[in-house]
């Protein structure tokens, strides 16, 4: 039986050095899209004695036995687990971070020498496989792929590593075959739903991949470069796809992404963009944010636009989209304790009209309004709240948009506040966990408050500009 992943051809990832970074934290973080434009999310905490031992995937019926020391852990799972888990991103106890997955495109050319492995590994598994057992952002690389070597997989997919010193993405090529980078210091990368690694340096030790992957590629002649042949590899020629659909789909956000960032390019749909981009500037949360939520904002291209075409609005898939499930910005901070150093941004629904919490990762639980979403409609829960902010927001960006800007910059000028005081006062606590567990709480309490009356402001407002009224007055 052939496995359909929901979230295929979803997913956008940004991925910062510490260097890059305008704090010296290392940051990974994604949206994660899916084919549904409601699918409810959940932020949990996955204590050791809750971690399984023996692990059963649903949708391949892959089953393995696992480690007996597992590390706490954070993670966003889907609500309604009939499709099994799919923890999507988190931060474990030793503050390393893991997000999984970014789907990625393929070629047939590896795919007939080695063919995806319909009882493997799948983005429904990997984070509950890996982040409780490794203490490393390079060992969950290792830990990954020696999975994916001893089980395979049954897609292509994308998978981001940090810790409080290096930044990681892996990518899995076939069934068996993975190739990872570490991201220089100094530098970020956008990643869409395509083959991202270009220039592949084997033998280097900022470069991993499985022990046969150059004998792969020179015995079967997959290398199309002509000009030092088997001395430069760049895997996106040699494993991607380079399709029509990756100039609308996927180029298009790398490009929007790298010119908010810093590195300037003027074709929208080139193949060649860099996977790599020195930074010129220090990155933010917040940039990320924007990033992650945008939809080519001040181009021809932005399907909110008022003096573009509708066939440009519809050109190219924005990153900020309805099939937005959840955004994660997963920092590991340096220059703090290390309870504290753990920090997973988060914020559900499609971006456009969402904002990210900063929740600290060594808990021993998560608020409610962030934790208990069901399948069924509840907008006393953040995923259902920030569901109905979206769609309202949608039917007339422009009369909303200064509504949600002013919204957005007092509500993550009041979590700052929240998160220096923490951090200040965080060497008076005698219980550390308790103290972060209630700090999150504080932090989820103003999420709701300001996102409940962001949706009442936009009630209020839409009702005086509905198009069912008439202009004399009884």
């Amino acid at each position: 039986m052939k496995i359909e992943n929901r979230r295929k051809g979803s997913c956008t990832t940004v991925l910062v050095g510490k260097k890059a970074s305008i704090d010296g934290s290392t940051m990974i973080a994604r949206n994660d899209d899916g084919h549904e434009a409601l699918d409810p999310q959940r932020f949990v905490v996955i204590q050791p004695e809750e971690q399984p031992r023996h692990y059963k995937a649903v949708l391949s019926g892959l089953e393995l036995d696992l480690p007996d020391n597992p590390l706490r852990y954070t993670a966003t799972p889907n609500a309604v687990l009939k499709e099994g888990i799919w923890p999507a991103a988190g931060i474990n106890s030793e503050n390393v971070a893991m997000s999984a997955t970014e789907t990625i495109t393929t070629n047939p050319r590896i795919l007939g020498l080695d063919p995806y492995v319909e009882n493997g590994m799948g983005e429904e598994d990997l984070v509950t496989l890996v982040l409780p057992y490794v203490t490393s952002a390079r060992e969950g690389v290792l830990r990954l792929g020696e999975l994916l070597t001893t089980y395979g997989t049954y897609e292509p997919n994308g998978i981001a590593f940090a810790d409080h010193n290096e930044v990681w993405w892996l990518e899995t090529i076939g069934g068996h075959h993975w190739a990872a980078v570490r991201i220089p210091d100094d530098s970020f990368v956008v990643a869409p739903n395509r083959m991202n690694i270009d220039e592949f340096k084997f033998g280097n030790e900022d470069y991993l991949c499985s022990d046969d992957l150059k004998t792969l590629i020179d015995k079967n002649h997959l290398n199309p470069e002509i000009e030092g042949y088997k001395t430069r590899y760049n895997l996106r020629q040699i494993f991607g796809s380079s399709s029509i659909k990756d100039t609308v789909y996927n180029n298009p956000r790398t490009w929007y992404g790298q010119n908010f960032l810093g590195e300037r390019s003027e074709n929208p749909q080139a193949h060649d963009l860099p996977f790599i981009c020195e930074a010129s500037r220090k990155i933010t949360v917040e940039d990320i944010k924007f990033v992650l939520s945008s939809h080519f904002e001040n181009t021809k291209y932005d399907p909110y636009g008022t003096t573009n075409t509708p066939e440009e609005r519809k050109l190219f898939r924005p990153i900020g989209i309805n099939r937005n499930h959840s955004v994660h910005i997963l920092q590991v901070r340096n220059h703090v304790p290390k309870e504290l150093a753990g920090v997973q941004w988060l914020a559900f629904g499609a971006n456009t009209f969402n904002h990210v919490v900063p929740f600290y990762t060594a808990i021993s639980d998560t608020p409610a309004c962030y934790r208990d979403a069901k399948g069924e409609y509840d907008p006393t829960n953040m995923y259902w709240l920030s569901a109905t902010t979206a769609v309202l927001g949608d039917s007339n960006y422009d009369l909303f948009v200064d509504l949600r800007d002013n919204y957005e910059l007092n509500t993550l000028a009041k979590f700052h506040e929240i998160q220096n005081e923490t951090d200040q006062n965080f060497a008076t606590a005698t219980d550390k966990i308790a103290y972060l567990t209630a700090a999150n709480e504080k932090l989820a309490a103003v999420a709701l408050k300001n996102q409940t009356e962001l949706l009442g402001r936009m009630v209020v407002l839409g009702s005086a500009n509905m198009k069912l009224r008439f202009d004399f007055n009884d």
